[in-house]
């Protein structure tokens, strides 16, 4: 018979290997403080973050993406497994507002290894801009149908979105910086100055990968600049309001089907209002996405006689994403977008 107190002992151990994730090809691998051999452990709560830190850590770190292939970001829940790994790696990179789980694992841990990157991100986009325009609105202020009572509903669903954005993505600013390539430059030479203090005896290779990366993403962003100030439509009709920085870098307006929060269903009244959009300006392409069910989009396409082009938001590849990595997807989305809006 085992004696209670090395059984208490046991079982205690137990739990602490449950919490932590450990296994016995971990334990080998990784040291007490999250190091996985010599290589620093990285912890990203994202695809985004997850292709920056592996492009500037090299061959150096040890990157875990908390977000599995072709799940949804926004919608992340994470296992006690999942929070030891936030504790215990080195530098845990995530984004504020983007996925409410992290940021409550972050701030419950006292995680003081975490780097916030929205920090240097320029969120200086709200999704309630894109719904602040007067779209299909008369000079009488009044809705194209001069229904005070449509009016009123779309007052009450605009504060019901703003809720459910500010669920979503925090104080409601919009999260998706890296479509726009200049603001991923800005983010990426963040996590390469955080990655060198982390491991300063790196230093220079963390800051020549970097540079490379931002040399990678100023061609993405002349590519887009060159090809996109052609268009003859720069009316973009998407499934969420995912692209909002994109689509202000290169001169366009988003009008998105839904919020912050790709599941978020729009109302009768907001489908009517891009239904009525669509028309207004002869709008050719609707944009659907890899992650996010397209069945809303297709109905308004259907009705308006538009037809339907998938744009990926890159929060996370998968089998049916056009391409490898982050460059690949992008390009795919600059060719989708040329065909779709009438680029030379």
């Amino acid at each position: 018979m085992i004696p209670r107190r090395l059984t208490t002992v046991l079982t205690l151990s137990t739990i602490v290997l449950a919490a932590t994730g450990c296994s016995g090809s971990d334990s080998k691998s990784s040291d007490s403080k999250g190091n996985s051999g010599d290589k620093v452990a990285i912890v990203a709560s994202f695809y985004p973050l997850e292709y920056a830190a592996k492009r500037i850590g090299g061959d150096h770190v040890e990157v875990t993406n908390l977000t599995k292939p072709g799940a949804e970001p926004h919608d992340l829940e994470l296992s006690p497994q999942d929070i030891a790994k936030v504790t215990s790696a080195q530098l845990a990179i995530y984004e504020k507002g983007l996925q409410p789980a992290v940021d409550k694992a972050v701030e419950q841990q006292g995680a003081k290894n975490a780097y916030d990157v929205a920090s240097v991100a320029d969120l200086s986009l709200t999704a309630v801009d894109e719904d602040e325009h007067d779209h299909g609105k008369d000079e009488h202020g009044k809705d194209d149908h001069g229904k005070d009572a449509e009016k009123k509903k779309d007052a009450e669903k605009k504060e019901t979105d703003n809720k459910d954005e500010h669920d979503h993505g925090g104080d409601g600013k919009d999260p998706h910086f890296w479509l726009d390539p200049v603001r991923y430059v800005s983010v990426v030479k963040g996590i390469a100055d955080k990655l060198s203090q982390t491991d300063p005896a790196h230093k220079d290779a963390y800051t020549k990968n970097a540079e490379e990366l931002v040399k990678d993403l100023n061609q993405v962003d002349s590519d887009f600049s060159s090809t996109l100030k052609t268009c003859t439509n720069k009316n973009l009709v998407t499934s969420h309001a995912a692209f909002g920085y994109l689509a202000k870098r290169y001169g366009m307006t988003q009008m998105p089907i839904a919020g912050i929060s790709p599941d978020q269903e729009p109302n009768p009244a907001r489908m009517a209002q891009i239904s009525a959009f669509v028309k207004e300006h002869k709008v050719s392409t609707i944009y659907t996405e890899t992650l996010a069910s397209p069945a809303v989009a297709k109905t308004i396409a259907s009705s308006t006689g538009a037809q339907t082009a998938v744009l990926d938001p890159i929060e996370g590849l998968t089998d049916a994403s056009a391409g490898k990595n982050y460059l690949d997807v992008m390009r795919s989305n600059l060719a989708t977008l040329k065909k779709g809006q009438s680029c030379s």
